[in-house]
Formats: structure tokens, sequence, C-alpha cells
């Protein structure tokens, strides 16, 4: 414990979860959508088959009561009566999206995240589907998620998606001890996640992931214990163990506790180390970046077949040329950019109530963006990356340094053409990615405050 100590005091620094490459700060402010459109453009010209497939990720952000822990964009309120004007904005995004492309598309993925998209009623939810795959193909093989609520997700919510194509349900459950759940205002009974559980197989979902946090205000590594032997016992496919990323300047939620109700980082690094041993002893394996699967499931095959891919939804085994953010604050991608949408609800309706794509920042990848940017996802999704000559010198100039140093302390190995990240050092991938984050290591300001590490 004492050589885990000196490294979670190293590198127990605010570190960005590379999410995408550059990160989101590096991006630029755009006043229209002309630059994302030019990447799509250029996305249909240089279409392969493999590729050719479109993922669709759409931002849900209603809530009826604020998880204090919560870092994602919502807006919370009781009133559902703002589910169809939401909806008809949706739509009229996606049919811009559908005039900007010059093929019919194809739909490879489709993935319904929040807020809460289990907010939204069955019949409201089914009018979305069905409007979004209007005049698209779907692939031979696809990839229909939802996230879910146990406590408001029913049997007519899952058998309206069932039919509709969804095989794939993720539950938030953060954690089951009632006293963190009371200090997240999250309070969710094990008996409702059970209820949840059992519907969603019994009407055929074939793929259950649980999201569970840990470094939560008063969790002990007594309480996550039970906390995972309650979870584990359901035998969800996937489980997401993610790191509680205490950002109160930007979540003002996450100021309604104290924070020394937070666990130490020593603490948070144990209890990570509980779950992961449990994890692997119920008979999961660590596929990355706090996720595990059990060894029928679709990412821990991929892994083994060197098929993992990641995006802003995380994990996949589905590789699309483009995924498109519908929705509030949604974020869009290819291989030539990204593109994010209003933050704003009411800013996000203007531009859509104008038939304007609104689209408020993004960022056109360079040549060596994408090299680095590969490179990166490479260790997220390997653990190791291979270099080339022609990246060779700025590597030298801006990351030999601090690689030296990470293998000094065994968190990585460097070869001739490459590096391969240790067992010790995967606790540490987002540090690893920063060493090769040529444009946060050249930049000459503190352009944004990030999460710790650990």
């Amino acid at each position: 414990m004492g050589n885990m100590d000196y490294l979670i005091s190293k590198y127990n620094k605010p570190v960005p979860r590379y999410t995408s490459y550059p990160t989101v700060p590096h991006w630029e402010n755009w006043e229209n959508s002309t630059n994302w459109i030019s990447c799509l453009t250029n996305a249909n010209k240089n279409i392969t088959n493999e590729l050719e497939g479109v993922s669709l990720y759409v931002h849900l952000p209603f809530c009826e009561s604020l998880c204090t822990y919560c870092a994602c964009n919502k807006r919370i309120t009781t009133n559902h009566k703002v589910e169809e004007r939401y909806v008809a904005a949706i739509l009229k995004e996606w049919l811009q999206y559908q005039q900007i492309f010059d093929r019919k598309i194809i739909i490879k993925a489709l993935h319904l995240g929040g807020g809460t998209p289990t907010f939204f009623s069955p019949k409201n939810l089914e009018k979305l589907i069905t409007g979004l795959l209007n005049n698209c193909e779907l692939a031979a093989s696809i990839d229909f998620s939802i996230e879910g609520h146990p406590n408001n997700t029913t049997e007519e919510h899952l058998t309206v998606l069932y039919n509709l194509g969804f095989k794939r349900i993720s539950y938030g459950v953060q954690d089951l001890d009632s006293k963190v759940q009371i200090a997240i205002n999250r309070i969710q009974p094990l008996e409702q996640l059970q209820q949840a559980t059992s519907l969603a197989r019994s009407i055929g979902f074939t793929s259950i992931n649980y999201d569970l946090v840990y470094g939560l205000p008063f969790q002990t590594l007594e309480s996550m214990k039970t906390t995972l032997q309650e979870t584990i016992s359901l035998r969800p496919d996937r489980i997401a163990f993610y790191s509680y990323a205490h950002v109160p300047w930007k979540q003002k939620g996450q100021r309604l506790f104290n924070e020394d109700d937070l666990p130490s980082p020593s603490l948070k690094n144990m209890l990570y180390q509980r779950g992961k041993e449990m994890f692997a002893t119920a008979g999961y394996f660590d596929i990355g970046m706090d996720h595990f699967a059990l060894p029928n499931d679709d990412l821990f095959i991929a892994k083994e077949r060197g098929k993992l891919h990641r995006n802003f939804m995380g994990y996949t085994d589905i590789k699309s040329d483009t995924l498109v953010g519908l929705g509030v604050s949604a974020i869009s991608e290819n291989k030539y950019g990204y593109a994010q949408n209003h933050k704003e609800l009411e800013l996000y309706y203007r531009d859509i109530d104008e038939n304007k794509l609104p689209i408020t920042k993004g960022y056109q990848l360079t040549k060596e963006d994408s090299y680095f940017k590969q490179g990166i996802l490479q260790l997220i999704c390997s653990g190791q990356m291979d270099f080339e000559v022609d990246y060779q010198q700025v590597m030298e100039q801006y990351s030999l340094e601090r690689l030296k140093a990470m293998e000094a302390d065994a968190l990585l190995v460097l070869k001739p053409n490459g590096l391969v990240v240790t067992p010790l050092g995967k606790q540490f991938i987002r540090n690893v990615c920063q060493a090769l984050d040529i444009k946060w290591l050249s930049s000459h300001q503190q352009i944004a405050r990030f999460s710790q590490a650990i």
C-alpha cells in the first residue's frame, strides 16, 4: 500500500477523461454549423463499406429530481408536458441531418441517454424512435440501448422499447446504502432494481448493465462490499464502476453535501480495489476504464478479438464512421472533427425553430490530431500504442520525459516502436493518456479544470 499511496499522491491530479482528443476545452466556439457540415461532407465522400452506418446518440435531459452527484446536462421538472415539444425538436434536428447526407442513412446503433430517458412516456419514446428510423435503413447487426431509472422504468416502457428493437438497458444504481442514497438524493431500494432487472429479462432484453459509482459521500469499505454483493447477485451482463467526478465549480448540486464526507484518495482507491477484486471473483473481466463484463458479453468478445471501440457513449463493439448527437448538449463526431449542441435548452429550441443545426462549438481535426486521437483510443481500448516515425519528433519533444517517468513508476513499458501499459498502470490510464496529449502539453495556459485522476 505504501507504493500505491506514493503513486496516488503523485498522479492524483486534475486530468481529462479523454472521451475525445483534443479534449473539449480545446474546441472552438462556432457561430454556426458550417464547419461541422464540412466534416459531414468529407465523411460522405470517403465512405467504406465497414463504416458506412451511422450511430445515433439522443440526449433526453429531463429528470423529476436532482441527484446531487450528477455532472450530466439535465433539466429538473415534474411537468411531463415538456416531452412532446422536445421529441418534435429532436425529429426536426434529425431531418436536417437527413437533408445534409447525400445517401440513405444506415443506422448501426442508437443510444438514448440523459437525464432520465424513462422520464418520457412509452408513447412518446415510441414516437421518437419511429420518427428517427423513418426513411432510414437498419444495419444487419444493430445495437439499440437506453439508460433507465429503476424507479420509473415500467413494463410498458420495456415492452415498447423491445418491440422497437432495443435489447440493451443500463440501470443507474450508483450505490445501495441508504446513508449514501440520502446524501446524493437518489433513494432507490434494492427491490426496485430487482424488479426492473427481472422485467427486462422476462421481456427479452439480452444485455443489462449497472452503473455504480465509487468515491461518493459516506461510502465505506463495508458499505461498498454490501452494495457490490447485492448488485453482483443479480448477475448483470456488464458493470460500469465509475469514479465520482467532483466538479462543484461546474455542477452546483455537488455543493449540497460536505466535501469532508467524501472518501480520501487513499480510501477511494481501496473502494475501487475492493470492487475490482469482487468483480473478478464473480467472473467479470476488466474491459478497461472502469468497465467489467461477463465472458459471454459482446464487449468482452470484442476486446478479446481486438475489435473494441470507444466514443462519447462509452465502450462499444460497434464501429461507425459517424456519430450524430441529437438534443441539448449532445456531441457528434466523425474522423474529421467534433461538434457540440447548445447546453442551454432555450438556445437549442431557438436554433431548431429557425431550422438551424444547434451547434455551439466544435473542432476540425488536423492530421497530427488524428494520429494522437487514434493513439489515445488504442491505449484506452487495448492498453498499448504504436508509434509512427512521422510523429516521433513531436512525441520526443513533449511526451518522452513524462513517459520515461511513468516507466520508472512501473506504469508502462516503453518499446522502440510503442508502449504497453502495465496492470498497475491501468488504474492511471488517464495520466498516461495525458502524457500523449500534445495539445495539453504544448498549451501555455490553464484552460480548464478537470476532476481528479483518482
